[in-house]
């Protein structure tokens, strides 16, 4: 190896939220996005007492895309345009927020008896400044859905966008890639230049990338037009996001993400005034705005 393939390391910041940690690389400090990606969460891996379960409360989203996906254990989605969905492991669920929604996320009362397990991430994206008003959508995914391609003792689930061949139909707005890669002990995949912007995170286990070992829970942010290969000595699952990179920022605040600081603002005082929609089927309980949020960062 002459020259590293890695462009900029991010470190996890984690947080407890009772029976499960998030670890969160982006927003940083040193990088807000990388490519669409503004915000990427692992969730677990946990199990929760039994008879408990998540209970993420309703809390709105403006101008952005989530995109949860799992490795393990199951949450119901419900939100504020009549959507309902459980979502398992190797599906995804797309939630584009646009002009505003509101949703809940929670484990299925089948699943509490035993203690829930969690697993998984998830990121958001921000949309293009033409689509940040969009009127809201939901879409669910399934595993059977999705591509994917093997080899290598690698098997590489096509989450958003096209990698090796392949393409997801998940809907993307700005141009995206996103992979759930699976190694076997000793397995390996090529990861080539498809975009402007690309980072991988190692999830489970243990990866190389060119004979540089990749940390868990970081986030590796590669070189523009390296091509470099992904391996693993005993095995992992590693994933791969990125896509083009936004010419404009965007400022993030609490669950609310636009390219105008004003617009955040409006959100705020609209949800603490009670005028967004309430979620269908969850009209009860809601999270009230902090003083002081986890999630934050505007550029200059």
């Amino acid at each position: 190896m002459t020259d590293s393939p890695i462009l900029e390391t991010i470190l996890p910041t984690s947080h407890d939220l009772g029976g499960f940690k998030v670890h969160r690389t982006l927003p940083a400090r040193p990088r807000t996005m990388v490519g669409p990606f503004i915000f990427f969460d692992q969730m677990g891996p946990a199990t929760l007492a039994i008879g408990t379960g998540i209970d993420v409360r309703p809390h709105p989203h403006i101008n952005l895309a989530t995109v949860t996906y799992l490795f393990a254990g199951a949450i119901d989605h419900r939100d504020s345009i009549g959507s309902f969905a459980t979502i398992e492991p190797g599906a995804v669920n797309l939630m584009t927020a646009g002009s505003g929604i509101v949703h809940s996320e929670r484990s299925p009362a089948s699943a509490r008896a035993a203690g829930p397990t969690l697993s998984g991430i998830q990121t958001w994206l921000a949309l293009p400044e033409a689509d940040e008003e969009m009127a809201p959508a939901f879409e669910h995914v399934a595993r059977a859905d999705l591509p994917v391609i093997e080899g290598s003792g690698a098997q590489a689930r096509i989450i958003m966008g096209s990698l090796w061949g392949a393409t997801a139909p998940t809907t993307t707005y700005a141009q995206t890639i996103y992979a759930d890669i699976k190694l076997d002990a000793g397995g390996s995949i090529p990861i080539d230049a498809s975009t402007d912007e690309r980072a991988l995170y190692v999830a489970i286990g243990d990866a190389s990338l060119d004979g540089m070992t990749l940390d868990p829970m970081t986030l590796y942010v590669l070189k523009p037009g390296t091509r470099a290969t992904l391996r693993s000595a005993s095995g992992a699952q590693v994933m791969l996001c990125g896509g083009e990179a936004f010419a404009t920022p965007r400022h993030v605040w609490w669950n609310f993400v636009s390219s105008r600081r004003d617009r955040i603002n409006q959100a705020k005082a609209d949800w603490t005034a009670g005028r967004f929609p309430k979620v269908l089927g969850d009209e009860a309980e809601f999270i009230p705005i902090p003083a002081v949020p986890n999630t934050i960062s505007h550029p200059q």
